[in-house]
């Protein structure tokens, strides 16, 4: 009986735990299809009463000092160049840092983690100095480059490769491959959902940030999504809350077929990196 009540209680609060994210979520896509004069007077009603796609065209037809899809072109190309480039070097340096002996590995080890415990506003100013001594402001660089170091994926990959059973590189080892084909052809297929748990982790951060790219940025043309969602709200969309529910709702598509795409590959890699 115990057990059945505990069971029930759980459910009960994951379902208010998942309503609490998801209302916000129907209540912006019933906003977006309204009228913005509805929008304001509606009060509590949901669903509208005139249902309208204006608002998307709308905020897809842009202008000179509001082109969104230029701003959602340059949030999906920074989260993509930089997710690669974090792929490459977090798994080189964790499966270096798991298998292969480097000098100081213990040092190395401490520093990724003791680097996890850093906020990321101490880091700010020194980065926005010296991004602005090299004259890289108001450039993709500076939306790329500060998210290419993740000492989070490198201890993520590097608790799973130390897990990884030693016989299969050894098989492949007498079978004749060399590190990097051990590296490529036994290993990496197998951290696929680990490493597609960190593609997300790490899209998902760089898609989402605000604060950087709203302080490193001045160009319409350089803006992310989420900088220009701000700018609208403080500008045109400042009397239009349908509008700018609909440009939060196309904001939403990439980072939401991201996590569908993926999500059987993210619980099992969050399983495996957990368990390890």
């Amino acid at each position: 009986m115990q057990s059945k009540a505990s069971k029930t209680v759980v459910i009960i609060v994951a379902i208010l735990i998942g309503l609490i994210f998801i209302v916000p979520i129907i209540w912006m896509l019933a906003t977006s299809f309204k009228t913005d004069q509805e929008a304001f007077t509606a009060g509590l009603k949901w669903l509208p009463e005139v249902f309208t796609l204006e608002n998307y065209q709308y905020a897809l037809g842009g202008n000179a000092d509001t082109p969104v899809l230029q701003w959602m072109g340059n949030s999906l190309f920074v989260g993509i160049v930089g997710t690669l480039i974090v792929l490459v070097v977090d798994t080189l340096a964790a499966y270096g840092l798991a298998r292969l002996d480097v000098p100081f590995k213990k040092f190395f080890i401490a520093m990724f983690i003791g680097s996890l415990t850093i906020p990321w506003v101490i880091t700010f100013l020194p980065l926005y100095m010296e991004f602005n001594t090299f004259g890289l402001l108001d450039t993709y660089a500076v939306l790329i480059l500060p998210y290419s170091a993740n000492a989070f994926g490198v201890f993520l990959l590097y608790q799973y490769f130390r897990g990884f059973p030693k016989e299969l590189e050894e098989a492949a080892f007498l079978d004749g491959a060399n590190k990097w084909q051990v590296f490529t052809k036994v290993v990496l297929p197998s951290a696929r959902p680990v490493i597609w748990t960190l593609a997300i982790f790490t899209f998902m951060g760089i898609y989402n940030d605000f604060l950087w790219p709203l302080v490193t940025t001045n160009s319409p043309g350089m803006r992310t999504i989420t900088t220009g969602i701000a700018v609208m709200q403080q500008g045109s969309f400042v009397s239009s809350p349908a509008k700018l529910m609909a440009l939060t709702s196309i904001a939403t598509i990439p980072a939401v077929l991201l996590f569908v795409i993926g999500q059987r590959s993210f619980i099992k890699g969050v399983t495996q990196s957990g368990i390890k």
